[in-house]
């Protein structure tokens, strides 16, 4: 019974937590609130015409078919969009983020901070639909989620000396780390993408991807020897290299400077939006104070002197346990037991698709998206698709709407986005690899350019029509490529592109205000490879 005690406490307890990780949480906490800033700042240009009242998927409508379930409607759909879905509370909701992620970058009331912007975030995700089907958004409310019990308490605890982080936090925030790349090369593996197992996965890679980068259209100019001994080192490193976070300190650490130095490449060729930042903060707890205390500068040195950076082991007993703070850390502890299960069991059933283990902790914790299965790019994309809106008054002479972030204009130089997340972006490539109907939000956009909806015309680079609405809205498919070096030189340009046909029905609002379809799509079904 001891032996249970003492386990208990050395996982569950702050008194007896990691004496030696007090700078990697300072380090990850401020790192994690930069991420959440990105996240509501990109949401506060976006928000209105992704789910807002006149979006292309409102929330309110998103609410409104719920509301069946009756109360357990708010355990499926947690969300303070509960209390209105109105615009004002859409826009209330980032900004209360953003200011709670800048006053937790700050250190002030970190633990208050954490719990705000997790409840913006998740009350986002909930409501947001095809706008929030992305493994990043599941990878960011499981880290914040976690870091609740990581996270200092007090107003200005600073390095939180008297509080050292709950070992059990740490190993799970750890844990997610190592699923998403472990799993990212399991699935990989198990997709039966041949790309992946003759290595020539990386061959279109930078070309392919949802938001490319002009650092990728010249990595992709590389030799095949290149991309083939890319292909395999992200085997290597997904199956093989990440679990030296199990092994002892020094082997962490390398796989630190290893994980870092590949992901500021993937930032660098490829906009996944905080997605590789998430990835690259949560590799920092890897690294112990013992390491970070030496990147410290002198003056600091001396302020931080008796926080017990040396990370020799210091029982802190609190002054008076209560039968409250009992009561709460057990409660913390199934939670956090809960959450590792929920976690564990996917991972079995990717190795034994038989185990007759209990599914129902999974499912109930699904809603809240901090429990989640990751598998990245198990199966490469062979093509470039991009999904193009125009206008006409006519029908015979058509005008594009431009994108601010997609590839349109073949003479425009891809740009570097992340962490930036232009979500209608994302959402059209890969709508690009399906078809119309199983993408409902090509015809929403199409009627809400038929209204110049202000909103969701915000989410283009301009538009076209500034005076009135136009005739007709169609929604047509190109194919593009990197351009090559000879193109690039003589004609100045970073693509090219063929023009395959209309994606989805031509569109024109009716004198009722409905809306009428003109002509059907000349393409029925999602292209093949």
């Amino acid at each position: 019974m001891q032996k249970m005690k003492d386990d208990y406490r050395y996982l569950f307890d702050s008194a007896y937590g990691s004496t030696n990780h007090f700078l990697a949480r300072w380090l990850f906490l401020r790192a994690l609130g930069l991420i959440y800033f990105s996240a509501f700042f990109a949401l506060l240009f976006q928000i209105r015409g992704l789910i807002g009242t006149q979006g292309i998927l409102p929330a309110t409508d998103y609410l409104q078919s719920v509301r069946a379930l009756g109360l357990l409607r708010f355990w499926y759909v947690p969300s303070l969009l509960w209390f209105s879905g109105g615009d004002r509370m859409l826009m209330t909701i980032c900004w209360s983020g953003l200011i709670a992620s800048i006053v937790l970058i700050a250190n002030v009331w970190p633990r208050m901070m954490l719990l705000v912007c997790f409840l913006c975030f998740v009350s986002f995700v909930s409501v947001a639909q095809d706008f929030s089907g992305y493994q990043s958004d599941g990878m960011l409310l499981e880290a914040g989620f976690l870091s609740l019990f990581l996270g200092p308490s007090g107003f200005l605890p600073g390095l939180g000396r008297k509080q050292p982080p709950i070992r059990a936090a740490m190993f799970l925030l750890l844990w997610e780390w190592f699923r998403i790349y472990f799993q990212s090369g399991v699935v990989k593996l198990e997709s039966g993408d041949p790309t992946w197992r003759n290595l020539t996965a990386m061959y279109e890679y930078y070309q392919n991807g949802p938001l490319p980068t002009w650092i990728g259209w010249y990595v992709e100019r590389l030799p095949h020897w290149f991309h083939i001994a890319t292909a395999a080192a992200t085997l290597i490193m997904e199956l093989a290299l990440v679990w030296m976070a199990f092994l002892p300190r020094s082997w962490k650490t390398v796989c630190f400077f290893v994980v870092t130095a590949w992901q500021a490449v993937v930032i660098a060729t490829a906009n996944y939006a905080f997605l590789n930042y998430l990835v690259l903060v949560l590799a920092v707890l890897l690294l112990d104070d013992a390491f970070l205390q030496r990147f410290i500068p002198i003056l600091w040195q001396k302020k931080l002197a008796g926080n017990a950076l040396d990370g020799k082991r210091e029982t802190i007993i609190p002054a008076g346990a209560t039968m409250a703070s009992s009561l709460r850390g057990g409660i913390f502890a199934a939670l956090l037991v809960w959450i590792f299960y929920a976690t564990c069991l996917p991972l079995v059933e990717m190795f034994w698709h038989t185990a007759l283990l209990p599914t129902k902790p999974v499912a109930a914790l699904e809603p809240f998206r901090i429990a989640n299965q990751y598998g990245l790019f198990a199966v490469m994309t062979p093509h470039r698709y991009e999904i193009e809106f125009q206008g006409s008054d006519d029908g015979q002479h058509w005008i594009a709407y431009p994108y601010r972030y997609k590839p349109q204009a073949l003479n425009e130089r891809p740009g570097i986005y992340a962490p930036y997340q232009p979500r209608l972006d994302w959402n059209l490539w890969f709508a690009s690899l399906g078809s119309w109907q199983q993408n409902l939000i090509v015809p929403r956009t199409e009627e809400s350019l038929l209204r110049n909806d202000p909103d969701v015309l915000g989410l283009f680079a301009g538009n076209p029509f500034p005076s009135a609405p136009p005739h007709l809205i169609r929604v047509v498919l190109w194919q593009y490529w990197f351009s090559t070096p000879e193109q690039k030189h003589s004609e100045g340009v970073w693509w090219r592109r063929q023009l395959l046909g209309t994606y989805a029905p031509t569109l024109s609002r009716l004198p009722n205000g409905q809306f009428g379809i003109v002509d059907e799509p000349t393409l029925d079904a999602p292209l093949q490879p």
